[in-house]
């Protein structure tokens, strides 16, 4: 008996949960061939405003935790990452066209990436900060300090889930949190990295991920640099 496919309509990843869009509008993800792969939440500017509302309240309690806490968090994304690795290196394959062998080194390196970020949480502040020579009796120190909340437009070429990673890791090691629009053509590695996310231990709201259009969400983000 032959089965029917099930089509996948994805969410959003907003505070730790998967909301639909607040629109309800969807829209269809395809091979580069034009086949159709499943259907992603097209984020509005309420949903954008939403994940920022998330990302701020979950920026106190991360930003407080230690690096080595932060450094665990990140590593415990790797092995999660790794866990799924064939389903991530599916999912490269059919939506971005390449190899098996092509999707696995980009699969690879973005759990490598994880890892190589966790290093650096308790190490950037000394690599970073300062102990400045001033005239007078007392030190002067630069400590860097977390910015708040980071917007990130994933890239829109290259590698769909490498690309992502690339962004959003360096973002985190310092106590920020993340507010992220992901590939428009090719988000299902962004939609599967947010389901590793809930299963891992990062807090709600410190990563929330959009799927639609950055030109809707973020037009200031989105518009290309004159000249």
């Amino acid at each position: 008996m032959t089965r029917l496919a099930v089509p996948k309509t994805y969410k959003l990843y907003i505070g730790g949960k998967f909301p639909r869009s607040e629109s309800g509008r969807v829209y269809a993800v395809a091979t580069p061939s034009g086949d159709f792969l499943a259907n992603a939440a097209q984020a509005s500017r309420k949903d954008a405003r939403d994940a920022v509302v998330a990302a701020r309240s979950a920026f106190a309690g991360w930003s407080r935790a230690t690096p080595y806490n932060r450094g665990q968090v990140l590593y415990r994304i790797a092995e999660l990452l790794e866990g799924r690795r064939a389903q991530f290196v599916e999912e490269i394959v059919q939506s971005e066209g390449v190899s098996a062998s092509a999707a696995g080194r980009q699969v690879d390196e973005a759990v490598d990436r994880w890892v190589w970020y966790a290093g650096w949480a308790d190490k950037y502040a000394q690599v970073a900060g300062n102990a400045n020579p001033v005239s007078g009796p007392y030190f002067n120190i630069s400590v860097p300090e977390p910015t708040g909340v980071v917007a990130i437009i994933a890239p829109q070429s290259g590698g769909s889930l490498l690309g992502l990673v690339s962004a959003v890791a360096p973002a985190l090691v310092s106590g920020n949190t993340v507010v992220v629009v992901a590939d428009e053509t090719r988000p299902l590695s962004a939609i599967t990295l947010g389901e590793v996310l809930a299963t891992s231990d990062v807090p709600g709201g410190v990563v929330n991920i959009l799927t639609g259009s950055p030109a809707e969400m973020a037009p200031w983000g989105a518009r290309p640099a004159a000249g």
